[in-house]
């Protein structure tokens, strides 16, 4: 594809547009580690929800949608939809209590809340397994995502692409810190969905609008029968496929899996955006604005394009055929979303360039500095050097920012699918997500769990990658399965059996961060009524689970209600349009209703203290 003048000009327009208001940032972000990895703490709620939408969005994200449509129809996308649960229940049970914590990163969380060396372990381990490689996996997916992108539409390398786009990602990154991160995400969130939004609409009008791209799409069987356009999985003629990306999620996954952006219980960069919040209620609302935009804003311009895809490219030959120049170990269903920017027009394809650029530099950035705070803060300073000044460990910072960066720019080069990479994520932290909700409600989880979740989950996850060497092939929710039994035993069995977290951490915990909930009780009990905290109105698990189960009616009626009416389904769409404002009002109320009186406040951990 050839780039007219008007594309460049969209392109460097947009470019400079998201880059350039970070530049004023580099000198607050150098003051101290706390600038440079939290923001000084003092994040408004839009920004942090903006950001972590931006985040999440990247340029690896349609290809994977695309893939999953291809594959499994748009019921696939169940696969990630399940993780509604996940962060909804962030918004209602932990975004308050991560802010309370106060720690400037979530590895952090582990020397506040345990006790003892396999607290430091826990700590010191994960900061380089997330900081390092867990989280260079992510980046390497996002970078081979624009490695695809732009062998397909400009002939380039591996090594080309990471060179142009890496650079202005790394130099941002070190330069800036999170306040930088978070204005040019905000800036090219706004520039990603207006070019997401652009494509699909060419990519419809291609196919002759949607009445004709539903009638093609539904005259067009999948494997063994497949509706493309169902948003539930077909239980009777596909249960494989139905078991895998709709039971499996909501019954197992969302619950048991660690994965950034939707951890069990707030994690990763999620985490850093609430502790850089300014309070408590701004925490809180960043979450609720971050899971409505990413599953509803989101997912429609994407599955539309893919939809599209079936039509103009049915098969993986046909790409090819397109594309004579493109590399072969590159193709795949995912690179069917940027083959569909070739019915892009003048000015509008250099809108999705510069809106990819955009998708891509917003998770890398974030990613840069996410991981760089976890080397820094919970490694380097914790274990290295712990008496330097604040300037010497932001650069120590600049510098885990450059060797991140050149780190997953050589993963690249291994991996070949988003969908290969999703997968992997998907299994190794498998097993740990119960113990990362359990912590904050069961005085009874220590480190020795955490040590034993890790250790367990590891060794299943290379038992089941023995076998299929040897031949036997465990399907991949089966395994899922697998390693949550054995992981879960093994960290449960560790709270009853293994050294117990000292009485002085537990007290101290409980009156800083005042977790809720009868796991507590024993703690709450010898607490006393000055800890605070307690089961007032503001903070009670029936009032947490109502505002939990009406958030996840919201979202999934609101996507469901865009997916019907672009389908011409009025009459679902009135039910679904119901279901949608009941479950809103329900939900307003609950917030509202989060946020007691001081007054109020005071006499429910009054009345706390002498029931207890």
């Amino acid at each position: 594809m050839r780039l007219a003048p008007l594309d460049w000009i969209v392109i460097v327009g947009s470019t400079l547009l998201c880059y350039i208001p970070a530049l004023f940032y580099g000198r607050r972000a150098g003051r101290s580690t706390a600038e440079f990895f939290v923001s000084g703490r003092a994040v408004p709620w839009w920004l942090a929800g903006i950001s972590m939408v931006a985040t999440t969005f990247s340029s690896d994200t349609p290809n994977l949608v695309t893939d999953i449509v291809r594959r499994n129809g748009v019921a696939g996308n169940w696969v990630w939809w399940a993780f509604t649960l996940t962060g909804v229940a962030t918004v209602f049970f932990f975004a308050r209590l991560w802010r309370r914590s106060g720690v400037m990163t979530d590895l952090e969380f582990y020397e506040v809340r345990y006790s003892g060396k396999a607290a430091g372990v826990v700590r010191g381990f994960r900061s380089v397994y997330l900081g390092l490689f867990f989280n260079c996996m992510i980046m390497a997916t996002v970078n081979l995502a624009a490695c695809k992108i732009a062998a397909l539409l400009f002939g380039l390398n591996r090594f080309e692409t990471l060179l142009i786009v890496g650079l202005l990602n790394l130099f941002f990154a070190a330069f800036s810190g999170l306040w930088g991160v978070l204005v040019i995400d905000m800036i090219q969130f706004f520039v990603m969905m207006t070019a997401v939004v652009s494509v699909a609409y060419f990519a419809v009008r291609h196919v002759g609008g949607l009445p004709a791209m539903i009638t093609a799409v539904s005259a067009k069987a999948g494997p063994g029968g497949l509706n493309y356009l169902s948003m539930l999985p077909d239980f009777k003629n596909h249960w494989d496929i139905a078991l895998a990306v709709f039971i499996m999620p909501l019954a197992v996954q969302w619950w048991s899996v660690w994965y950034p952006g939707a951890e069990p219980g707030g994690g990763s960069y999620i985490a850093q955006r609430m502790l850089a919040s300014k309070s408590e209620k701004d925490s809180l609302g960043a979450v609720l604005f971050f899971n409505l935009a990413h599953y509803v804003l989101r997912p429609w311009p994407w599955i539309l394009v893919a939809l599209c895809s079936l039509v103009v490219f049915p098969n993986l030959a046909d790409i090819q055929a397109a594309f004579p120049g493109l590399d072969p170990t590159l193709l795949g269903h995912d690179i069917a979303y940027p083959a569909m920017f070739k019915f892009m027009p003048i000015g509008f394809f250099g809108l999705i360039i510069g809106g990819l650029i955009a998708a891509n530099s917003s998770t890398v950035l974030t990613h840069l500095n996410w991981g760089a705070s976890y080397l820094v803060h919970d490694f380097y300073r914790r274990f290295l050097r712990r008496d330097a000044t604040e300037k010497h460990y932001v650069l120590v910072g600049r510098m885990a920012t450059i060797f991140l960066f050149f780190a997953s720019s050589a993963l690249v080069f291994v991996l070949e699918t988003a969908k290969d990479s999703f997968d992997i994520i998907l299994q190794v932290g498998a097993g740990t997500g119960l113990l990362y909700l359990a912590r904050w409600f069961w005085w009874r989880v220590n480190a020795w769990c955490e040590v034993v979740a890790m250790v367990s989950s590891f060794l299943v996850s290379i038992g089941l990658l023995v076998l299929r060497r040897a031949g036997t092939v465990v399907p991949t929710h089966y395994a899922l399965m697998i390693t949550v039994a054995v992981t879960t035993v093994c960290w449960v069995a560790t709270a009853f059996l293994g050294p117990r977290t000292d009485k002085k951490t537990l007290l101290d915990f409980y009156k800083k961060v005042r977790p809720f909930g009868p796991g507590w009780k024993a703690v709450r009990a010898e607490a006393g009524p000055a800890a605070g905290g307690g089961r007032g109105t503001h903070e009670s698990i029936p009032l947490a689970l109502v505002g939990w189960s009406t958030g996840c009616a919201v979202i999934w009626s609101a996507l469901f209600l865009v997916g019907n009416i672009l389908y011409g389904r009025w009459n679902y769409a009135a039910i679904l349009g119901v279901v949608f404002v009941a479950c809103g009002l329900v939900l307003i109320r609950v917030v509202n209703r989060l946020w007691t009186s001081k007054a109020e406040t005071a006499a429910a951990a009054a009345g706390e203290g002498k029931e207890s």
